[in-house]
Parts: structure tokens; sequence; C-alpha cells
């Protein structure tokens, strides 16, 4: 567990799980070799394994504690989901409920879950098992706030040609919290309080989302599957293999990244390891780290 605190608002980081995930140019196919070899210093150790030319990353929710509530950003994969395209997240079992436990979070003290996107490395821990392939909401207060771009997007109802892992994920993660009337569909922005707002940030998916906080002067954009890899900030033209209009995918982190330079905000992404966090600075066309996040034990 690290912390930070900006402002009026505490951020406690909450890791699943930290590790090499795979080729690193299969995760950013548009980067090349020379790309990640030009870049070395910036991504190693935390970010790439140079020798075996594996991508690291990183699984984990973000703690908001924020005007009185506590507000989870995203939930990782869950365990015992069935993921059988996905061997990384197939029925895996961690102690990520411990975790929040030790960092003062028990599932009913959870106010707000907030899923950037509706991938399955987001929404994992919104459910917890009841039964054999029965869910329920994992924060039984909790209002779970989630892009309705996405909802339709993933909907077997609606009709389109959906992978088995995103129907999978739809059914154990997503349908479960909409059935017990918890969650929150929201278009455009969503202003959580005086120092949280969700905006919405197309391209990885079409509901993609960033969550921006404001307290005090200081500022940060949680910025969820924008960035994988830092090889992103300095190539921001260059996109995860995950990302489902590539176009707009790239226009949304040129954006986000223009504004985080200029307005000083700390550029949280969903699957950095190591600092996690970090503000950054224009060069040129491109982006520079300026700095990365330190926290507290």
């Amino acid at each position: 567990m690290r912390s930070i605190t900006l402002g009026e608002v505490e951020i406690t980081r909450i890791m699943e799980w930290e590790g090499a995930f795979g080729p690193a140019r299969a995760i950013v196919p548009d980067a090349g070799i020379e790309t990640w070899k030009a870049n070395e210093e910036l991504l190693t150790p935390h970010f790439w394994e140079p020798d075996a030319d594996r991508w690291i990353g990183a699984l984990q929710t973000w703690v908001l504690r924020s005007a009185g509530r506590t507000v989870l950003v995203d939930t990782g994969v869950g365990n015992g989901r069935e993921r059988p395209s996905m061997p990384m997240f197939h029925h895996r079992n961690t102690d990520f409920l411990a975790r929040l436990a030790a960092a003062g979070v028990r599932p009913q003290d959870v106010d707000v879950v907030v899923n950037t996107h509706l991938h399955a490395d987001h929404v994992g821990w919104n459910t917890v098992g009841r039964g054999p392939g029965a869910w329920e909401p994992a924060f039984p207060r909790a209002t779970y706030l989630m892009p309705a771009a996405d909802h339709a997007h993933f909907d077997p109802a609606n009709g389109r040609d959906l992978r088995v892992d995103d129907i999978a994920l739809f059914e154990d993660s997503v349908a479960p919290v909409v059935e017990a009337g918890q969650a929150v569909l929201w278009e455009g922005a969503y202003r959580i309080d005086e120092n949280l707002v969700l905006e919405a940030a197309p391209g990885h998916t079409p509901g993609s989302s960033v969550l921006r906080l404001s307290s005090g002067g200081e500022r940060a954009v949680f910025v969820g599957d924008l960035l994988h890899s830092p090889v992103q900030i300095v190539e921001p033209s260059c996109n995860s293999c995950f990302c489902e209009d590539e176009e707009q995918a790239a226009a949304t982190r040129r954006r986000v990244l223009e504004r985080a330079a200029d307005e000083r905000e700390l550029v949280v992404p969903a699957h950095f390891g190591g600092p996690g966090a970090f503000e950054v600075r224009r060069e040129g066309s491109r982006f520079a780290v300026r700095d990365w996040a330190s926290y507290s034990a």
C-alpha cells in the first residue's frame, strides 16, 4: 500500500498483481523495437524487461478518500472468472479484498465505484461469487459509475458479435450490479463531488473515461487505459493492441497529455507498475516525464 495526498483527497494504491504480462511489442504494436531501445532508461526496470522483450504491467485499484466518502477507481480482474482466451485473468485467486481491508476499507465502507471502462481487468471486483455461476455486488452500499456507451457496447442483448470473454465479463461483473439497482450509466460528464469529475475519453473503448481530481490547487487525472506503457508518452500516436478505435484513441491520448502538461496534473494510468503515476511536460510534438509520483508508506 502506498498513499499520496493531493489537496484534501487521499489516494491509496492497492495492487492486485504486478509483473511481466507478455511481449512488449504485442501490447503496443505501433512502437518498434528501436523506440523501446531508445527509451530504455525510461522503461527499465519497472515497465520493460529488455532481455526478454516483455512488457511489465500492473493490475491495481486506486482508493480515493474525498469529501467524506470512499471511492474506488477500477476493480481489477477479480477471482474465479471464466476468461479462457485471457489465461492471466482466467480463474485468478488473489487476496485483493484482504489488501483493501489492510488499507482500512471494508466492502461496506465503499461509497462509489468508478469503472473507467468495461474491460475485464477493470470490473472484476465489482462482484463476488454467491454460489456456482451466481454473482452479487462486492460493495453492498456503493454506487457503481459505468459509462453508458460501454454498457451498450458490451451488452449481449444488443446483438453485437462479442467475444466469449466479453459476454462473460458482462454477465459476471456488470449485469449483477445493474440488476441490483446500484449502477449509474452516465454520459458526457459526471460530477462525483466537489473534487472529482468523470469525463468521456473515447477511443480505447466507446465509453472510455478519465477521472479528474482538483483539490487545494493540486490536480490529477486517472486515465484508465489511455496509456499502457511510458513508451506511449514519448510516442503518443502509438496505441495498445486493445484500443478499439485507433484514430480516436490516439487523439484522445494526445489531448489528455496536453492538458496534463499545461495544468500540471498528476497522470495516473491503470496499468503502470513501479511509481505508478507521473507529471508530464511537452517536448515538441511529444511528451516526457517531468517527475514520478512519490508516496508515503
